[in-house]
């Protein structure tokens, strides 16, 4: 008798999001249906002002939803009030940005370390999760450096070994190469392919850049806020 299918880890249903300006309600998304299955890579595509960075602020918990539900991991994250709404995001969502949002005053190892001190792990603890994590990303040599000391590909990986320090099982990532050379983009590519494939996370990217794209499971097209293809890789 076969096992039953494991649910997705994100089960998204009847999403719809407007933001009001001006007296009007602007609608952004209109009635997304999207699963993601643990342990995949999917990247979502479409033109500037199509709602795929919206759409991932409301996977990751940074913004709220108008209307439908928002499943990970069984929790209905729409549901949450603000302050659950952070603590589930530092329990279980790891940030990738484009501009690498490094703090400039902090060194590598101090930059990975900042989402630790929501947690209750001690300093020995916190200082063994860095130390991994930097590994993890060939960067241990670099632990002193700060920001400005390092190449724009190196900011990435340090900011990559900040999302995966808490260990969540979801990672978000808005156009993770978009600021990087091609060389350099496909080592931050490559970095996000091991976490999937040898630590068993779940990706969820925006970009424009259809290279980009292709590394992932499957591409999510959208437009004008809604959902209109979806591509297996």
């Amino acid at each position: 008798m076969p096992l039953p299918a494991e649910p997705p880890l994100i089960r998204v249903r009847h999403l719809g999001k407007a933001y009001r300006r001006g007296g009007q309600d602007i609608p952004v998304l209109l009635d997304i249906n999207l699963d993601v299955a643990r342990g995949e890579f999917v990247a979502l595509m479409g033109p500037s002002g199509s709602g795929k960075s919206t759409l991932l602020n409301l996977i990751a918990g940074i913004d709220q939803p108008s209307a439908g539900t928002i499943e990970i991991g069984g929790v209905d994250i729409a549901t949450l009030g603000e302050g659950a709404l952070a603590d589930w995001r530092a329990a279980n969502v790891g940030f990738i940005f484009q501009f690498y949002n490094l703090m400039p005053v902090l060194s590598a190892f101090d930059n990975v370390a900042l989402p630790l001190l929501l947690t209750g792990l001690n300093a020995r603890q916190r200082q063994e999760r860095v130390a991994a994590a930097l590994d993890l990303v060939r960067l241990s040599d670099r632990a002193d450096h700060y920001p400005n000391e390092l190449s724009g590909g190196q900011q990435q990986r340090v900011a990559i070994a900040r999302a995966l320090v808490t260990d969540p099982a979801l990672i978000v990532a808005d156009e993770p190469t978009g600021d990087l050379d091609r060389t350099t983009g496909e080592e931050v590519l490559g970095l996000l392919d091991e976490m999937v494939s040898q630590l068993g996370k779940t990706i969820v990217m925006v970009t424009h850049d259809p290279k980009a794209a292709a590394r992932a499971h499957r591409m999510v097209h959208l437009e004008k806020g809604v959902l209109v293809d979806e591509a297996g890789g």
